[in-house]
């Protein structure tokens, strides 16, 4: 390592370009292997993709197990993982089906968008370095130069330092302009997956519906079978409060009147008896005879 930086630093371009080449330098690296690492990554994935999409597709519209297994041995590619995401699920509702869809690419695409944000922020610090070490170098090539200098050997070499002095520009210039070329291609990718993923989805999905309805439609006319052969149920059976007689529900207004008040029925004679009484047992001194 110490041998690589030795000759690095013996190049006339870097003693020349002032110490924000140092930085540059390191910029340059990572955005070296970045881009190295996303071309090894779309070369991987843009191959087979479409045969992929459409034997899974065909597979779905006749037998949705084939489907979900050409999709299950093709989840070392994000297009085949995309696609198991809902195949993978039982038999669930067309929106569930619609949010393990979008789960899915939301999933996969986030992957193929790893490593865009080193490039990105190459292509913005590059040039602000290179400008700085032009800026630097300028400040030193100008900072001991006096108005008697001019047309002096002072004033030759610091001619000669502003020259050095732009090699950091051009140097961050040529490492943003390289990574934001690769950039945008890889971004290109990106939208392409985009399209094929939204493509391939609404098919899919649209496949799943019709499958649903129909299934749907079997179940229906299957329960209806099923219900003529059994018979229905007595309504007593289902609420049977609805039978019950209402003098079990009130059954004291149904009693006779005599028994709530029964003293207004009682014989009068019995209720005052002293009425009944004869009056010559009361005053017999009126029916003896006169002796004379």
């Amino acid at each position: 390592m110490d041998n690589i930086l030795r000759v690095i630093y013996n190049l006339e371009i870097f003693r020349d370009g002032g110490p924000s080449m140092w930085p540059l330098l390191l910029l340059s690296i990572l955005s070296l292997s970045a881009i190295l690492e996303r071309l090894w990554f779309w070369t991987r994935i843009l191959t087979r993709e479409r045969d992929i999409v459409n034997r899974v597709l065909d597979a779905a519209s006749q037998d949705w197990g084939t489907a979900a297994e050409i999709a299950r041995r093709s989840t070392n590619k994000p297009i085949g993982r995309f696609l198991y995401g809902p195949l993978r699920l039982y038999q669930p509702e067309p929106e569930v089906f619609r949010l393990a869809l979008e789960a899915s690419a939301e999933e996969e695409l986030g992957a193929m968008r790893r490593g865009d944000k080193i490039l990105e922020a190459v292509i913005a610090l590059a040039p602000l370095l290179g400008l700085f070490g032009t800026v630097w170098g300028l400040i030193v090539s100008l900072r001991d130069l006096r108005i008697s200098d001019i047309g002096t050997a002072a004033a030759s070499e610091a001619t000669l330092g502003i020259g050095q002095a732009l090699i950091s520009t051009a140097s961050g210039l040529v490492v943003a302009i390289f990574s934001l070329a690769f950039y945008r291609l890889f971004q290109v990718f990106l939208f392409n997956q985009i399209k094929i993923f939204r493509k391939s989805g609404n098919e899919l999905e649209l496949l799943y519906r019709q499958f649903w309805s129909q299934s749907q439609a079997e179940y229906r006319r299957s329960a209806i079978d099923n219900n003529s052969v059994i018979p229905d149920l007595p309504k007593a059976r289902v609420d049977s409060s609805n039978d019950l007689p209402k003098a079990r529900v009130d059954s004291f207004n149904d009693l006779p009147k005599a028994r709530v008040d029964s003293s207004n029925d009682l014989p009068k004679s019995k209720l005052d008896s002293s009425n009944d009484l004869p009056k010559p047992k009361l005053d017999n001194s009126n029916s003896v005879e006169n002796p004379d």
